[in-house]
């Protein structure tokens, strides 16, 4: 569980979303560049979600799909879970 939590995507966005939540408290003025920054992040997150999921299922056996960071590194990662 550790080494999901503490992936360098994950950091980056908490990181990111943190400095914009100060940014809000401070009563920075709404902008479109406060929307994108916004948008910004909430795709930052699901992608580093993503990767998280896809390397669990690539741990446990299952195939992932092919536009993914992991996809053809599957061995490896279920290689170091049976270790475990």
């Amino acid at each position: 569980m550790r080494k999901y939590l503490f992936g360098t995507g994950i950091i980056g966005a908490l990181t990111s979303g943190l400095s914009m939540l100060k940014a809000i408290r401070e009563g920075e003025p709404f902008t479109w560049r406060t929307a994108l920054a916004w948008l910004s992040w909430a795709i930052t997150a699901a992608l580093a979600v993503g990767a998280i999921v896809d390397i669990r299922r690539a741990g446990t056996g299952h195939l992932v799909p092919g536009d993914s960071p992991v996809a053809g590194h599957e061995k490896k990662y279920l290689k170091e879970h049976l270790e475990k």
